[in-house]
């Protein structure tokens, strides 16, 4: 069934609007320009008629990075984002278990907790504070940075770790006054995460569909997602191509994540190769980590942290183990996607990529998730080799609280600078790593635009000069994402040919105050062609 979405204001490009829209059979649009245009290009079809009641309508959002089987299993578990004392985890946690009653050795699983949130002790959750909540189930709770985990003591002893275990390669157990805290960092979390039962696929199929349920509510048409990973990754890739081959109302490309040589090797001997699949479902790039995050203090910096001299974070891969992965993927033409936070890990990716980029040329499309920690010279390079940027305007919400404190007031204004990042003529797009952070676009355009916290609208932003202008923030958001997935000449734009995939905004986002954008609203959700979300 065709559609006609007419008295619109349909963005198609910088300052240029068109009024409607047609949307064809084939879930491709078929014709937008003047009302009396997409009529005349309507005549004989009887499409169904949407009147848009002048509201506006943007591409598609795109999340450049995210972990959309992750934030289904967030959305399910005990949520700790946002959580203000160690007191309410607990609280939350014993609640989870009263409402839910686990079986004797499930675990609880719980995400999103931040120390520096904490007002009643400004520090990391222990496994004593755990052990309040339960001494007969074991319990897990990630920080909201994914890169650091506490355990209780149960989940210590299911585990068989002890003061003597040593931590995998690139990971830390952390030790005081001889003991286990309980918290492990980096590639040690997986030694305690290995008492997270396999999921079956039915259940991984449910938890996907909870999460496609929230993209469609927050305007989000496709995802760049890291969920191929970890032992179980073949099922994870099952239940995409059960969910998707039936519902086909988000569209994923896979970041497939393998950290050796070993498991890369064998995903590759299976067949898989990037840009395989078809429009809903596709097989993307290796995503690889070299360090942590800035709020565990494991991202990875050239000088020692401003607020803790003993450490420079820490390196997930060596430069050797990260020149060999990325040189298996260049050879079976795909390309890769590297998370970097901190300025060390950033210069050590981009001296990986100047091995396999050369004359300025990057026709893998080579790119760098997050880009936080950087100086001018680091930024330029991204230039010299055509690197992408996949950044996240929603991490100054909480970084901006941190940053000054972990690298210092010269280092961080330099920092997230994605107006730079713009002039210099990188491509620069945007995602919100969920369920580091909510999915929802609008609160990362916000963050693009104002440099402010989502609670402090009457605050100034943090370094303003960096600010992008709307257009620039939404373009990062829909064209710039379909980029970096080789999609430019079908989605991220509302052009003829291009997929029907679009939202239909409560506000004109172009032209209220920047201040005003938190209270845009998502009307309505398309993709390819079919209404996915009405509000």
């Amino acid at each position: 069934m065709s559609t006609l979405i007419h008295n619109a204001k349909i963005y198609l490009e910088r300052e240029r609007f068109a009024q409607a829209l047609l949307v064809g059979d084939d879930g491709l649009i078929a014709a937008v320009g003047t009302e009396e245009e997409v009529r005349a290009a309507a005549q004989g079809l009887e499409p169904e008629l949407y009147d848009a009641q002048g509201r506006t309508i943007v591409p598609g959002f795109n999340d450049s990075h995210q972990h959309l089987f992750n934030t289904g299993v967030f959305l399910s578990s005990v949520k700790l984002l946002g959580v203000t004392t160690i007191a309410e985890v607990i609280a939350r946690g014993r609640r989870y278990i009263e409402e839910n009653r686990p079986a004797a050795g499930e675990v609880v699983h719980g995400m999103g907790w931040n120390q520096d949130y904490f007002t009643d002790e400004h520090r990391l959750l222990t496994r004593h504070d755990l052990d309040k909540i339960s001494t007969e189930h074991p319990i897990i709770f990630d920080r909201a940075c994914g890169h650091i985990l506490t355990c209780n003591t149960k989940a210590l002893e299911m585990a068989g770790i002890t003061v003597d275990t040593a931590p995998n390669p690139g990971g830390a157990i952390d030790i005081e006054n001889g003991e286990l805290t309980g918290v492990f960092r980096e590639n040690a979390r997986s030694q305690v995460r290995v008492l997270l039962a396999e999921k079956s696929l039915e259940l991984k199929k449910r938890l996907l569909r909870t999460a496609i349920r929230h993209a469609n509510e927050t305007g989000v048409t496709s995802v760049q997602t890291t969920d191929i990973r970890n032992k179980d990754w073949a099922t994870t890739l099952q239940a995409f191509e059960e969910v998707l081959g039936e519902d086909r109302s988000i569209r994923a490309y896979h970041q497939f994540a393998f950290m050796n040589k070993n498991d890369l090797q064998a995903f590759f001997d299976k067949g898989y190769r990037m840009g395989q699949g078809d429009a809903y479902n596709r097989i993307g790039p290796l995503k690889l980590f070299v360090d942590g995050s800035l709020g565990a203090r494991t991202a990875l910096m050239r000088q020692p942290y401003a607020d803790d001299p003993s450490t420079q974070g820490i390196a997930t891969l060596t430069e050797e183990e990260l020149d060999t992965l990325v040189g298996m993927a260049v050879e079976r033409n795909c390309g890769a996607v590297i998370h970097a936070i901190g300025d060390a890990a950033v210069e050590n990716v981009l001296n990986c990529y100047d091995k396999f980029c050369h004359d300025g040329q990057n026709p893998l499309r080579l790119g760098i998730i997050h880009v936080q920690i950087t100086d001018y010279p680091l930024l330029e390079r991204f230039k010299k080799n055509d690197i992408l940027a996949l950044v996240q305007p929603i991490f100054l919400h909480y970084d901006t609280k941190i940053v000054e404190d972990r690298v210092g007031k010269e280092l961080a204004a330099t920092s997230y600078a994605f107006r730079t990042l713009k002039d210099l003529g990188v491509h620069t797009s945007y995602g919100t790593d969920s369920p580091i952070e909510d999915m929802n676009p609008i609160d990362n355009l916000f963050c693009a635009v104002t440099r402010k916290t989502l609670d402090g609208v009457d605050r100034p932003g943090f370094h303003t000069e960096e600010c992008v202008d709307i257009y620039d923030a939404v373009d990062a958001y829909t064209a710039e994402s379909a980029y970096v997935s080789f999609e430019e000449n079908v989605k991220g734009r509302l052009f003829k040919g291009y997929y029907a995939d679009l939202v239909v905004l409560s506000r004109d986002i172009f032209t209220i105050d920047p201040d005003e954008i938190l209270t845009v609203k998502v009307d309505a959700t398309m993709v390819g062609g079919k209404f996915v979300f009405q509000r």
